[in-house]
């Protein structure tokens, strides 16, 4: 059963290391994500999932322990989901939306491996990561939520996602007037807590606005259906054009 959740964004810029001179321009982020991490060790989860978007061959259930790196940001830095396990947990049943089988499983996708940065030192439970395709569908987003909330008796989610990524003609996707309103709608429903209106977020609309956050905060959404859990809000901005919102979920 689902007791707590969170949602995070997951740009690699929230590591230091990778943000570099302009590291401090995200402090305030930073700062709301480990609030975040403080509320999910409060509600004392016997499992912890992290959930994040990923490409192929990123995506599917990483065991506790699996290992990402910022390498790839030109950054020697390794992380791990977790403390390696002396005993490996049971996992997670496979999902619609995972690629690669447990004989090849591949490094965390970046989503993951930011929130393995946000929990390095976490030792409050089990903790296991999910990489869901950004273009899976609202339905199968629901049954993969189903299934991770069912998966032990106290389950708490750490779900990464970034907004639009078309705030500003400086953005990624550069300007899109559709961002705005696309982003307000998922902070409003981030902070309440509001299923119905996380399922409503249009797919194709999401893709087109690159923002990162639909699959997993639909899956977030499937995992919290009947669990009546109320939202806040903690963070909501938009640097280098892109939404960013931190919540808590509890």
């Amino acid at each position: 059963m689902l007791v707590a959740a969170a949602v995070c964004p997951c740009p690699p810029l929230l590591v230091p290391e990778v943000a570099a001179g302009a590291a401090s321009e995200l402090d305030g982020l930073r700062a709301a994500c480990a609030d975040a991490i403080g509320v999910l060790a409060a509600s004392r989860p016997e499992r912890l999932v992290v959930i994040g978007p990923a490409e192929r061959p990123g995506r599917g259930v990483f065991a506790q322990g699996s290992v990402g790196s910022f390498r790839p940001f030109g950054v020697p830095l390794d992380v791990t989901l977790g403390k390696p396990p002396v005993t490996p947990p049971e996992r997670l049943s496979q999902t619609p939306s995972e690629g690669a089988g447990p004989e090849e499983e591949p490094p965390l996708p970046p989503s993951l491996a930011v929130a393995a940065w946000l929990l390095r030192g976490w030792s409050a439970s089990i903790v296991e990561g999910l990489g869901v395709g950004e273009q899976l569908e609202q339905e199968r987003c629901a049954t993969a939520g189903r299934a991770v909330a069912g998966s032990a008796g106290r389950v708490a989610l750490l779900v990464m996602g970034d907004g639009s990524a078309c705030r500003t003609v400086k953005a990624p996707g550069y300007l899109d007037e559709r961002a705005e309103p696309f982003d307000t709608a998922a902070a409003a429903a981030l902070a309440d807590a509001d299923i119905r209106a996380l399922e409503a977020l249009d797919a194709d609309l999401a893709q087109e606005l690159k923002a990162a956050g639909r699959a997993p905060w639909q899956v977030l959404a499937g995992a919290a259906d009947g669990a009546g859990l109320r939202g806040e809000l903690l963070y909501e901005a938009v640097p280098y054009g892109v939404g960013y919102f931190v919540a808590t979920w509890t």
